[in-house]
């Protein structure tokens, strides 16, 4: 079962104890809460199973819309990774900000930033991954976190970002004793480039803020990347 899911069935049990505590004193029958926890959980295994927990997504995404914080984390987290993926040549085919435009766009998850990887993908199949590409790659999944610690000095996003690294890792073959190194690596030289380029990613956050097309997007960005030259 999914931790999206996972998430859901611990909030319906702190709703059944809440319940439970409160209901005599606002005089509620115990059968509703019953109910109402029992059909929350089996619209959570039937989505764990069935949907591969995109309505549990869904609904956790609607909730955290309210939240100011939460949209300009996930808008700077995806113009990190939309940043550097151009700074570094790896082509952007997408991007959402949202799990419903994920879900519009049949796209699994909270969303996020799409790259073109047949790249990567011929090269991990044919086993001539040059150190150069593998770190293009890491950096790449590390900006949305680098972006986030930039701004705020944590990130709430980016275990996705992690997982996928670690899977990349384990196609390889590499020791999983080298895959946390790699990722502290990738953060900080991720970090760096959006440092660097500060007045295009601004100029980015602003375009995607208004869901501008990707080729504008990347107008954006270069447009602004003489104003970071010395």
């Amino acid at each position: 079962m999914n931790q999206t899911s996972l998430n859901l069935i611990a909030i319906t049990i702190f709703v059944l104890v809440m319940a439970s505590l409160l209901g005599p004193l606002l005089q509620i029958s115990p059968v509703i809460p019953a109910i109402a926890v029992f059909g929350i959980l089996s619209v959570a295994t039937v989505d764990s199973f069935t949907w591969q927990g995109q309505l549990g997504t869904l609904v956790i995404d609607w909730f955290n819309q309210f939240s100011t914080e939460h949209r300009d984390r996930v808008l700077r987290h995806e113009a990190g990774h939309f940043l550097v993926a151009h700074l570094l040549n790896i082509p952007v085919t997408g991007y959402t900000l949202s799990a419903w435009d994920a879900f519009r766009q049949h796209q699994p998850g909270f969303g996020g930033v799409s790259f073109g990887s047949e790249e990567l993908d011929q090269a991990i199949e044919q086993r001539v991954l040059s150190t150069q590409l593998l770190d293009r790659y890491c950096m790449v999944l590390m900006a949305g976190i680098a972006a986030e610690t930039l701004v705020y000095g944590n990130a709430e996003g980016g275990a996705d970002d992690r997982q996928k690294l670690r899977f990349l890792w384990s196609q390889l073959n590499r020791p999983d004793t080298e895959a946390e190194p790699k990722q502290k690596w990738a953060a900080f030289q991720a970090k760096n480039l959006i440092k660097t380029h500060e007045v295009a990613y601004n100029a980015l956050i602003a375009a995607m803020e208004q869901q501008a097309p990707v080729e504008d997007c990347r107008l954006a960005i270069e447009q602004h990347l003489a104003q970071n030259l010395p």
